[in-house]
């Protein structure tokens, strides 16, 4: 059974950083994307970064390029979210989420892709 728990979720000055983790487990993740979305009330889960488990291969929303920095600990399963120069407007609640790595129809990017979710970490960003 696979299980996703994020955590580093806080309260963070705008410019400040935060780094969140995600500890993977329940099978071998080594053909996996592991991404991290965001999401506030009233709108849809948003994109934030993925990465590839095998080749290591990112990719990252437009918003946080720059910013954002994900990357992978193969031998203790946890995938990182290192958060620099933070606003207002990324507090969200994170999620870290699990899909295969093989060809779909929906593209990593897309929180509909993805297979396995964690219980979501909340960040909140004061101006």
């Amino acid at each position: 059974q696979v299980q996703l728990v994020e955590s580093g979720g806080g309260l963070v000055q705008a410019g400040g950083s935060l780094r969140l983790s995600c500890a993977a487990s329940g099978r071998t993740f080594s053909s996996y994307f592991m991404g991290w979305f965001r999401q506030v009330p009233g709108k849809e889960r948003e994109f934030v970064a993925v990465i590839n488990w095998s080749g290591g291969s990112t990719d990252y929303a437009d918003s946080v390029k720059g910013r954002f920095t994900i990357s992978k600990d193969n031998a203790k399963n946890l995938v990182y979210l290192q958060m620099n120069s933070l606003n207002p407007e990324d507090t969200a609640v994170y999620y870290c989420a699990a899909r295969p790595a093989y060809f779909r129809a929906v593209g990593r990017t897309e929180a509909s892709g993805y297979d396995y979710w964690g219980q979501g970490t909340q960040v909140t960003v004061s101006s």
